[in-house]
């Protein structure tokens, strides 16, 4: 079963391509994302078993070790955060809603699954370092306490590599803030 996760967040591009190719040549992992991020790193998402992704995410690293960043390998990751990655989540009404944002791809991810794990929330948005300056962010929607909860989870994973840029809880948002979204 491909329930687990594993990312390298990259300071260099040419490093991104040598990397990923390792980490593919590494066990029997799929491709989910490899592209370059703001401010000119480069990041390889891939998924798999948790023993195939550990042992390509240990291979990327040890592949170019001085580029890496960030990393991380999360077993029975959330299924929410694909179509938040991908941007295609769309929102109901919103009684409440959460922000997080990292200066780091990998913290933010582990962060935002950490989120939609701990309270009942729906992942509307992750956003990943296009157009932020390396940054990422994100977004959750739920009831207020839920919301509360899931983003001081979040921040708090964050927080423990020392990347957390900001939190916020937006009680009864107004609508318009869904146009900024997705």
């Amino acid at each position: 079963m491909k329930n687990s996760i594993g990312l390298l967040e990259l300071s260099s591009i040419a490093a991104g391509f040598q990397v990923c190719d390792a980490m593919l040549k590494a066990s029997d992992v799929e491709l989910v994302l490899a592209r370059t991020i703001c401010s000119g790193k480069y990041m390889v998402l891939i998924r798999g078993d948790v023993a195939a992704v550990e042992a390509a995410v240990e291979a990327g690293k040890a592949e170019n070790e001085f580029s890496v960043i960030d990393s991380f390998v999360i077993p029975n990751v959330d299924e929410s955060l694909f179509p938040a990655i991908a941007g295609t989540t769309k929102g109901d009404t919103m009684e409440a809603l959460g922000v997080i944002e990292s200066f780091s791809v990998a913290s933010l991810i582990e962060g935002a699954d950490a989120m939609v794990k701990s309270a009942n929330v729906q992942l509307l948005e992750v956003r990943l370092a296009m157009a932020l300056g390396g940054k990422a962010f994100a977004v959750v929607t739920g009831s207020v306490s839920a919301v509360r909860s899931a983003v001081d989870s979040g921040a708090q994973m964050i927080g423990r590599k020392g990347l957390l840029v900001n939190k916020v809880v937006i009680a009864n948002p107004r609508p318009e803030l869904l146009q900024e979204l997705i």
